[in-house]
């Protein structure tokens, strides 16, 4: 898993403050929906993973909105935007452990790669009480299309 962080005024500030945020959650950070298997992923360079498909999440003050609406199990990249004016990240925990972007100032974006299985997730921001305010939603996803079935069936 892998995230790339892009624009904002002073990325390096927030690429540290990634960093921080990392080493706070490994000493036992909650966030909603409580403990688990907290997978914080680190900066990256690149292209992309060419294989996936991208979600993007616009993330304002105080709501989540996903370009995708159904979802089958496979491999994501959300594409995360804070286009508000406070601190956000975006978290996606459900059947394969929970992932999450660092914290992002007003105007960057992150990629947080995923793979979902079958079942349902939370798409939130974990940061202070965010979640309660509005910036959650739910995703329903079910099983991978079997391409070797006559027409693609499911």
């Amino acid at each position: 898993m892998a995230m790339t962080v892009r624009g904002g005024k002073s990325a390096a500030l927030g690429v540290a403050g990634g960093v921080l945020a990392g080493v706070l959650v490994a000493c036992g950070g909650g966030g909603y929906g409580g403990g688990g298997n907290t997978d914080t992923t680190s900066p990256s360079s690149g292209n992309g993973d060419k294989t996936a498909t991208r979600v993007n999440v616009d993330m304002k003050d105080f709501t989540l909105a996903l370009s995708k609406k159904t979802f089958t199990a496979g491999n994501y990249t959300f594409v995360a935007k804070n286009s508000g004016t406070h601190d956000h990240a975006l978290e996606v925990e459900g059947p394969g452990g929970e992932q999450k972007t660092m914290t992002l100032m007003p105007g960057q974006t992150a990629d947080l790669k995923v793979t979902l299985e079958k079942g349902t997730y939370k798409v939130f921001c974990p940061v202070d009480s965010h979640a309660d305010l509005g910036m959650r939603t739910q995703i329903t996803v079910g099983a991978a299309k079997d391409s070797s079935s006559p027409g693609g069936g499911y």
